[in-house]
C-alpha cells in the first residue's frame, strides 16, 4: 500500500474556496485506476502551523502514484489547485 498525503495554504483571497478544493478532491474518487481511497477536509483547528485542506490518499503502489500523477482526472485538479492554492507540503510513503 502507498500513502499520499498532501496539506494546503490557500491564497489569502481564496480562503473561501476551501470546501470547493475538499469537493474536487473527492470528486477523483473511482475515477484513477490504483486510487483505493481518498479523503480530504478542510482544517478546523486553525492553528498558526496549520494548513487550510488535507488529503490523504490510499493507492495500491508506487507505479499507481506515478499513474495517478499524471493522470487527466488528477491535472484537472492541479488547474484549479494552481489557482486557488498558495503553497503545498506532501509526505509520500509506503506501508
Amino acid at each position: 500500500m502507498f500513502t499520499h498525503a498532501v496539506f494546503f495554504r490557500l491564497k489569502p483571497e481564496c480562503k473561501d474556496q476551501a470546501e470547493q478544493l475538499v469537493a474536487k478532491i473527492l470528486d477523483m474518487k473511482g475515477k484513477i485506476p490504483g486510487l483505493r481511497e481518498i479523503q480530504a477536509g478542510v482544517d478546523v483547528v486553525q492553528s498558526a502551523r496549520s494548513y487550510d485542506v488535507g488529503l490523504i490518499a490510499q493507492l495500491d503502489d508506487l507505479a499507481s502514484m506515478q499513474s495517478y500523477q499524471v493522470h487527466p482526472v488528477h491535472q484537472e485538479l492541479l488547474k484549479f489547485v494552481g489557482q486557488v492554492v498558495e503553497s503545498s507540503v506532501a509526505v509520500d510513503f509506503e506501508s
